[in-house]
């Protein structure tokens, strides 16, 4: 009897440690299809501010980083350090990227009109407004993964070291996501277009 006994402990022993080992096949199974059903890049957008905390989802876009993208790449596309004539078209090839095709279209006719009214022979600064960096008021989310974005710039232009234009402009920028190439474009987003008449903004006014 008592060899019976322990031979059972030992079956219910054995038995134990099958299921366990099946649990621990199922956690490595579930845990390799997690692995591979990962995505291989993530993307967060980090809010300038975070002395407050915050929480954002993986994919969550913060209007900070919206205005910082849209502010950013009109700089690169009409900021011309020699000479326009060949910095603008070569600002447009490589900002190509960031761009929806119609934008690109859009750029392409503006270089053209610039090129046929002699505006292009000539230097161009392009800057922020001073006091007129980023609030949240600059930034509206129309849903669809589209924003409007309102960012107002300081222009001088110089034609032979003399200044030949210094105006304020406000433009308002139409963002999308573009998640088209990450590896030319790591930002996910692209201007596309104007959301309204840009307009000049008095010199004086802050």
């Amino acid at each position: 009897m008592r060899y019976r006994k322990e031979l059972d402990t030992a079956r219910s022993h054995i038995n134990t440690l099958r299921a366990v080992i099946v649990v621990v096949l199922a956690i490595a199974a579930a845990m390799w299809w997690g692995w591979q059903t990962a995505p291989e890049r993530l993307q967060v957008h980090v809010p300038p501010e975070l002395r407050t905390g915050g929480v954002l989802d993986a994919d969550e876009v913060h209007p900070a980083s919206i205005y910082t993208f849209a502010l950013y790449m009109w700089q690169q596309a009409y900021r011309w350090d020699d000479d326009g004539r060949e910095d603008y078209p070569e600002n447009l090839r490589q900002l190509q990227a960031f761009m929806t095709p119609s934008m690109q279209q859009m750029m392409q006719e503006d270089l053209q009109r610039r090129d046929d009214e002699g505006e292009l022979a000539r230097t161009r600064a392009i800057r922020e407004a001073p006091g007129r960096r980023y609030e949240r008021e600059r930034v509206e989310a129309l849903g669809d993964d589209t924003w409007i974005v309102w960012i107002d710039v300081e222009i001088e232009e110089h034609v032979d070291g003399e200044l030949v234009k210094h105006l304020r402009a406000r433009y308002p920028l139409r963002v999308v996501r573009y998640d088209v190439d990450p590896q030319y474009n790591p930002w996910g987003l692209a201007l596309d277009g104007f959301a309204g008449q840009p307009t000049q903004i008095d010199l004086e006014e802050q």
